[in-house]
């Protein structure tokens, strides 16, 4: 594949690479703060380089893109709730961190009942990607919600504060990426998202 430079000339990309992985050696140092574990490792190149590199270990997160059909028109099930990294509230999809040894359609289920009260009779994987595969270990699940019926009763966690916001589907994807939506992994959900809706 050719790809084209600054000064007008051509490089060609292609799609088999030769670098290797780098073999993890001695663990350096390691955090454990709560929610993921810092680590240091020093790590090697097949091309002799030797460096010390940070990761962070956590536990997988999954969200799920609810969708209902109101008067006619269809419609999201978000949260807004408030977010101490950015001293701010979001409107985000319900989910949350996978519990060990849960399926993450599973747990998505449950984060739809116990945040919302919305039931899903029906869970579609969207895919599954690397949040930021520069430090991050962890997998990010996407899941859409359909048959959703809503019983009213929620089970939030000691520390939820939580909102139920039903925001149409064409205001959502004018709105995404702006303001109290722009968490980025919502905007990747609702990307990954599209692609089951547009099957249904």
């Amino acid at each position: 594949m050719a790809l084209a430079r600054k000064d007008g000339r051509s490089y060609h990309a292609s799609m088999a690479s030769g670098i290797g992985a780098w073999k993890k050696g001695r663990l350096v140092d390691r955090f454990d703060a709560g929610i993921f574990d810092v680590k240091r490792i020093e790590c090697s190149s097949d091309s002799g380089k030797v460096s010390v590199f940070t990761s962070i270990a956590s536990r997988d997160w999954a969200i799920v893109v609810p969708i209902v059909e109101i008067a006619g028109e269809l419609s999201c099930v978000m949260v807004r709730q408030y977010r101490h990294g950015a001293d701010a509230c979001y409107l985000e999809f319900p989910g949350g961190i996978v519990e060990r040894g849960e399926d993450p359609a599973e747990g998505v289920a449950r984060e739809l009942e116990e945040e919302t009260g919305w039931c899903a009779g029906r869970i579609l994987h969207a895919g599954s990607i690397s949040p930021n595969p520069a430090f991050l270990e962890n997998s990010y699940h996407v899941f859409v919600a359909t048959g959703l019926v809503f019983h009213g009763r929620t089970d939030f966690d000691e520390n939820e504060e939580i909102e139920t916001v039903l925001l149409p589907l064409s205001e959502l994807r004018q709105r995404m990426g702006k303001g109290e939506l722009a968490n980025a992994m919502m905007v990747s959900g609702l990307f990954l998202a599209e692609r089951v809706l547009a099957g249904i």
